[in-house]
């Protein structure tokens, strides 16, 4: 896998040491990052994503050392050490070096890591109610894109792999669903799609921002609303978004399979057209 990391203002080939053991973000986890992506001669949503890295480093009590055109015009420069239409990963990241608990946010550090990631096959996964939930404002940083809340969906993930699942639907504390492990859940039932609205316990994705924006437009009916997992396994089709993925059909639920239906193609389709400039 090939990698360019801007670090201290140049570009390192490879994987750099950013941090030592004494940095808070090594060690009192204030690092937040953002991901985007690169891929068939596009960066769909770029600056969006740069303008969330900065509003994460707020929320953490981070210093924004970038301003979004300025980070994005970064980013693009990463994107262009690879050949054209290079599928690659875009993850700009903000950390504290010190403070003992809460952050110095003088002391905040920067690196941009661009590498090559394939664009999963929109094969299909399978999916799972997950034990573990999804923290409430009120016990985690959940309006940051923050390093620190991953390790909970890490460990959805892992229990769901080992029951023979690709990913895991995390409900919120109250019991609705608030999105799978690694992305933004979406079902279909009577032809209108289904998401679960913003409540605080995930982030709006700004996949799922774009999809249900590019839906709406093209008069498919699209409902943020609560969901439960009951919800979900009764629904006709289901599909996920994520900047990973992109858009990506669920076939199956459980122990019920599902086909890819149209309403997530017209949405895969949709995003597709939109990126390349279709739209």
């Amino acid at each position: 896998m090939t990698v360019w990391t801007w670090f201290e203002d140049r570009w390192h080939a490879g994987n750099p040491p950013i941090m030592g053991p004494m940095d808070h973000g090594a060690w009192m986890a204030s690092t937040v990052f953002d991901g985007a992506r690169a891929f068939e001669g596009v960066t769909p949503d770029l600056d969006k994503h740069c303008q969330r890295l900065g509003a994460s480093a707020v929320e953490m009590g981070l210093q924004a050392l970038h301003r979004p055109e300025e980070l994005e015009e970064l980013c693009l420069e990463g994107v262009a050490k690879f050949e054209k239409g290079t599928a690659l990963y875009i993850r700009p990241m903000y950390w504290a070096a010190a403070g003992f608990v809460d952050a110095d946010p003088e002391t905040t550090r920067f690196c941009l890591a661009v590498y090559e990631s394939p664009m999963p096959d929109p094969k299909g996964i399978a999916i799972t109610q997950s034990p573990f939930r999804r923290p409430s404002p009120e016990s985690a940083p959940t309006r940051a894109k923050a390093a620190c809340l991953y390790p909970n969906s890490g460990r959805a993930l892992r229990e769901a792999r080992q029951r023979g699942f690709d990913n895991a639907v995390m409900l919120d504390m109250v019991g609705n669903v608030s999105e799978l492990a690694t992305a933004n859940i979406w079902m279909v039932k009577g032809g209108v799609a289904y998401t679960p609205i913003p409540n605080g316990t995930f982030l709006n994705g700004i996949t799922r921002q774009r999809v249900l924006q590019l839906l709406r437009s093209a008069g498919v009916e699209a409902v943020e609303c609560s969901l439960t997992y009951a919800d979900l396994a009764g629904a006709d089709e289901l599909f996920s978004t994520g900047n990973y993925a992109k858009v990506q059909p669920v076939t199956r639920i459980g122990e019920r399979n599902l086909q890819p239906g149209p309403v997530y193609a017209r949405a895969r389709e949709l995003y597709w057209s939109w990126s390349h400039g279709a739209l």
